[in-house]
C-alpha cells in the first residue's frame, strides 16, 4: 500500500506538470493563431487604405480640372459681356475668333461624372465560415498505437529497418516519431550513457532504416539478432594486418614482426572488451605467442558463441582467396578452416576462375551459385545449424547441420 500510495503521489505530480505543459502549448497555439489573424488584418487593411488613396487622388485631380475650367469660363463670360455692349454692328463684327474661343473652352469638354465610385463593397469580408471552423476547434483525438510488423523488419549490413502499420486507417496522422537505444541485453552497459533513448522525428512513411558507423543492437524474442565481436590480432597469422573489424593480406607482416620482435605484438593486442551475457564470453582465442602459421592465414574472433542464435556479416573487397566460418578453440596453428572436423566454412577462390564451395572435415561441396559481395552468417548453436546467406538478397547459400559440443569462434582466412 505504501508503494501504491507513492505511485499515486507521483501520478498526481505528473498530472500537474503535464497539465501545465498542456496549457503552455495551448497558449502557444492561440498566440500563433492571433499572430496569423493580426498579420492578415494588417494586410487587408492596407489594401483598403491603398484603394482609398487611389480614389481620393482621382477625385482631387477631377476637382482641380473643374477649378481650372471655372476660371477660363469667367474670362469667356467677361469677353461675351463686353461684346454684347457694342452697339455698332460694324464694331461688333470686328471682335475676332469669338466663335473659336467659345468652342474650345474647357468647360464645354468636361465630364460631369465622377471618375471613380465611392463604394467599397468589393473590399468587404465575410468570416462566418471561418467563425464556424474556429468554434469547431477541439483537442486532437489520440490515434491508436502503431503495431510493429516483424515480418517486414530487417537486420542487414549494420542497418536495422523497422516497419510498422496502423491497426486502422487514420487520415489525421501527420507523421511518426521513432525512439530507440543501443542495447540488446540486461547486463552492464556496453558504452557510457547507453540507456539514453535517441529520437527521430517527422517520419512520413511507415518504415525507417537505422544505420551508422557503430553497431546497432536489436533484440526480439530473446534472439541476439546482431552478434558483435572483434578480431583477435594476438593469434592471427603474421602476414595478416588485423583491425577490430577487418583483416587484410600483408606480405611484409612476417618480416616486420621479426624486426621488432615482441614490441609489435604488444601494440596489436586487443583492447579488453566489455562483459557479455553467459551465452558468449569474450576472451583471447589463443595465446599471444601461438600465432597461426604456415599456410593457415587465419584470424579468429575474440567472442565465443556457447548458446543462442547469432548473426553477423562479412564483406570482401579485392580478395583472391578467402574463407568465412566458425571453429572450436582447438584449431591447430597449421590447420585451415574447413579441413578439420571442428571447423565449418564457405570458401571463395578467385585466382584463375571463381570457385565457391562449402567445407567441413576436409570435404568440399561445390556451390553452383554466384558469389555475393556480402555474406551473412547465422549460427543457431542450440539448434545445431550454421547457415550462410547472400546478405543482399537473403538467399540461403548453404547450411551445415550438426550438434555443436563446444563454444564456437568466428573464423576468417585470407
Amino acid at each position: 500500500l505504501h508503494c501504491f500510495q507513492y505511485k499515486l503521489q507521483q501520478f498526481q505530480f505528473s498530472s500537474q506538470v503535464n497539465s501545465f505543459n498542456a496549457i503552455s502549448e495551448l497558449d502557444e497555439e492561440f498566440d500563433g493563431l492571433y499572430s496569423v489573424l493580426h498579420e492578415m488584418k494588417g494586410s487587408m487593411a492596407n489594401a483598403i487604405q491603398q484603394e482609398e488613396a487611389r480614389k481620393i487622388q482621382a477625385l482631387q485631380d477631377q476637382l482641380s480640372q473643374c477649378s481650372n475650367a471655372l476660371e477660363t469660363s469667367e474670362e469667356l463670360l467677361e469677353l461675351a459681356a463686353q461684346s454684347l455692349d457694342i452697339k455698332d454692328p460694324l464694331e461688333f463684327l470686328k471682335v475676332e475668333n469669338i466663335e473659336w474661343i467659345v468652342t474650345v473652352a474647357s468647360a464645354f469638354h468636361m465630364s460631369l461624372k465622377p471618375k471613380v465610385s465611392d463604394s467599397m463593397t468589393h473590399l468587404m469580408v465575410d468570416f462566418s465560415l471561418e467563425k464556424r471552423v474556429l468554434q469547431a476547434v477541439k483537442f486532437l483525438p489520440v490515434p491508436k498505437a502503431p503495431e510493429i510488423d516483424l515480418a517486414a523488419c530487417l537486420v542487414a549490413d549494420n542497418c536495422i529497418t523497422v516497419s510498422w502499420r496502423m491497426p486502422e486507417e487514420d487520415s489525421r496522422i501527420d507523421h511518426f516519431v521513432l525512439e530507440y537505444r543501443k542495447t540488446n541485453f540486461d547486463g552492464l552497459p556496453r558504452v557510457k550513457d547507453e540507456q539514453r533513448w535517441e529520437r527521430i522525428d517527422c517520419i512520413k512513411a511507415t518504415e525507417y532504416t537505422l544505420s551508422g558507423k557503430s553497431f546497432l543492437y536489436f533484440k526480439a524474442k530473446n534472439v541476439d539478432i546482431t552478434f558483435v565481436f572483434r578480431l583477435d590480432s594476438t593469434s592471427s597469422h603474421l602476414n595478416l594486418k588485423v583491425g577490430d573489424t577487418y583483416v587484410e593480406w600483408d606480405p611484409t607482416g612476417r618480416k616486420g614482426q621479426e624486426k621488432i620482435k615482441g614490441k609489435e605484438n604488444k601494440s596489436r593486442s586487443g583492447v579488453p572488451s566489455p562483459k557479455r551475457t553467459s551465452v558468449s564470453t569474450r576472451t583471447s582465442a589463443r595465446g599471444s605467442r601461438d600465432h597461426f602459421n604456415g599456410e593457415s592465414y587465419t584470424v579468429l574472433g575474440d567472442t565465443a558463441v556457447g548458446s543462442g542464435q547469432h548473426y553477423w556479416e562479412v564483406r570482401a573487397q579485392d580478395c583472391k582467396c578467402y574463407s568465412v566460418g566458425v571453429t572450436y578453440r582447438n584449431l591447430g596453428k597449421f590447420d585451415q578452416l574447413g579441413r578439420t572436423n571442428s571447423s565449418w566454412c564457405i570458401h571463395i577462390n578467385n585466382w584463375l576462375q571463381t570457385t565457391f564451395s562449402a567445407k567441413h572435415n576436409n570435404k568440399t561441396r561445390t556451390l553452383d551459385i554466384p558469389v555475393p559481395d556480402r555474406i551473412g552468417v547465422y549460427c543457431d548453436f542450440d539448434g545445431g545449424q550454421l547457415a550462410f546467406y547472400n546478405a543482399n538478397s537473403k538467399e540461403r547459400l548453404h547450411t551445415f547441420r550438426t550438434k555443436f559440443t563446444q563454444p564456437l569462434l568466428p573464423g576468417f582466412m585470407v
